[in-house]
Formats: structure tokens, C-alpha cells, sequence
């Protein structure tokens, strides 16, 4: 299963920066969020290399059709899919957009899979080897060569790295941050687009990421997986339980990913 959904993943990938080096046009959707074709041309590419490979499997993408609640509520397992996390970014050329396919089985994401196409980096995860970093995957086809298990540096009791926005933080961040800071003696903030700030987590590059704004499904799936399997937690904020998926509304609430 897994060099299959990777090999999806890097196809896309590689369609995404065709068009990411031309003047590609912006179309908006009706929740005003950018949509390009290169999130259309993904989107086809990892809906056709599911399909083939693993028929019996449902998808919910995000440039899908969106099935009602009744019609996915007994899906057992399913692909979650974002052709583009970080579409914003990869107008902006700034390289912080990802390809994100996760495996949910009963509300759990047990497999997950974020390329950032531009950096050439490739996170994967599973429940049987856990979570690993794989650098420069184009530039060799043996994949084990650049294989690297997370997380790649521990915590520090002193300093904690939080993934907040350093030009717009909300109150709520501040606030965490603030509390952070009687346990600390020093607090950092880190800056990254897309799922990639779930990927830092699972790095242990940062020891927190408070997400207290709207996300969907999609958009932390295949992230969760792989901070989770490297022995991280993304949790509902102020609760002691994990985000689920395949939820009647396929908004997240705020959650906390963190490294212990």
C-alpha cells in the first residue's frame, strides 16, 4: 500500500511545480478560498492511482464531491485527501504547500503521507514502522538511503518552540503562549505554511502547535497521522482527546498538536 499512495503523492507533486513555475491563473471558490488547476490536475491524478489500486476504498478529497453524512457515516476506512494544503502559499511561490493523503479507519488516522513538492521533502507514517523525514526523493530512487526516523531532535525542558504567526496572532495563541512562559524560561516562535507545521511537530523542530482558527478534514489528516505515529498528540484544544474524522461536519475543531 505504501509505495503506491507515496508514488501518488510524488506524481502529483511533480504536475503541481509544472504549473507552479508558469503564470498560472487563480479562480476563487464560493468560501472565497484561491483554487488553481494545478489543485484540480492533483486532485485527478491521486483520485485515479486510489481508484486503481485500491478499488474497495472510498475517497473524500477536497476538490471532490463532498457525499453527505448518510451516504459516508459507514465508512469503515477511507482515503482523506488534500491535493493542495497550502494553496495560498503556493500562489505566493514561497515553496510551504503540501500533498497530504491520509488512510482513516473508524474515525482514526492510522497512515498518512505530506509531500512538499518544492523542498522535496516526503513525511510518511504508519502503524508499523511509525513515522519517518525522507529528504531529496527525486534526486535518488533509493528511498531508504534518505530515510530518517522521527522525531529528529528532542524537547528542551528550558525553551519551547510554538508554531504561531509572528505578524498575526490571535488572543487565544498569545494566551497559550503567555502560560507557556511560567513554565519556560524561554518560549520561540516558529513560522511555516500548510501541513508543514504539523511535520515540524512531528520533527520535534516544535514543541507546539495551538491551531485555535477553522480547518477542515483534510487539511490535518495526513499531518496527525504522522505526528502521532512519531510519538506526538494532536488533541481538541482543552481536551484530552484526539481530533476525529468522518464527522457529521467536516470542520475541525481547535486543536493542539504538541510532541509529548
Amino acid at each position: 500500500m505504501q509505495q503506491q499512495v507515496v508514488q501518488a503523492a510524488v506524481e502529483a507533486g511533480k504536475e503541481i511545480m509544472k504549473i507552479y513555475e508558469t503564470d498560472f491563473e487563480v479562480e476563487y471558490k464560493e468560501d472565497e478560498s484561491p483554487l488553481t488547476v494545478a489543485d484540480q490536475r492533483s486532485h485527478e491524478i491521486i483520485k485515479e492511482a486510489l481508484q486503481k489500486n485500491f478499488p474497495e476504498i472510498p475517497i473524500l478529497s477536497e476538490e471532490g464531491s463532498h457525499l453527505s453524512y448518510e451516504e459516508r457515516k459507514a465508512w469503515k476506512e477511507f482515503w482523506l485527501v488534500d491535493p493542495i494544503d497550502g494553496t495560498k502559499e503556493f500562489i505566493k511561490k514561497n515553496g510551504e504547500f503540501t500533498v497530504n493523503i491520509a488512510l482513516i479507519r473508524e474515525g482514526k488516522p492510522v497512515f498518512g503521507v505530506v509531500y512538499a513538492p518544492a523542498l522535496d521533502d516526503l513525511y510518511v507514517a504508519n502503524e508499523e514502522q511509525g513515522a519517518y523525514k525522507v529528504k531529496g526523493l527525486l534526486s535518488s530512487d533509493d528511498v531508504q538511503a534518505y530515510k530518517t526516523k522521527l522525531p529528529l531532535e528532542k524537547s528542551s525542558d528550558k525553551v519551547a518552540r510554538v508554531i504561531a504567526s509572528r505578524s498575526h496572532m490571535s488572543e487565544e495563541t498569545e494566551a497559550f503562549i503567555n502560560q507557556l512562559k511560567e513554565t519556560y524560561d524561554e518560549v520561540e516562535t516558529i513560522s511555516a505554511g500548510s501541513s508543514l507545521k504539523l511535520c515540524l511537530v512531528a520533527e520535534g523542530k516544535a514543541d507546539y502547535y495551538p491551531r485555535y482558527a477553522p480547518t477542515m478534514e483534510w487539511d490535518t489528516g495526513a499531518g496527525q497521522a504522522i505526528v502521532e505515529l512519531s510519538g506526538g498528540k494532536v488533541d481538541i484544544a482543552n481536551e484530552n482527546s484526539p481530533l476525529t474524522y468522518n464527522k457529521k461536519n467536516l470542520r475541525n475543531p481547535w486543536f493542539l498538536a504538541r510532541r509529548a
